[in-house]
């Protein structure tokens, strides 16, 4: 299940932080540093799935 969701985060980060946390305080950090660029979302998102 680990893939499908590195997957689905390189497609859309916010998305696949949704997916691993729900609606906490890493989704919100996410969308912000996804609406700043998308690396910084994209890093983040993989860090939060790698960390759980």
């Amino acid at each position: 299940m680990d893939i499908v969701r590195i997957i689905i985060t390189i497609l859309l980060p916010p998305l696949g932080v949704f997916l691993q946390v729900g609606l906490g305080k890493h989704f919100w950090i996410n969308i912000i540093l996804t609406l700043l660029g998308y690396f910084p979302g994209l890093v983040h998102a993989i860090w939060v799935i790698a960390k759980k």
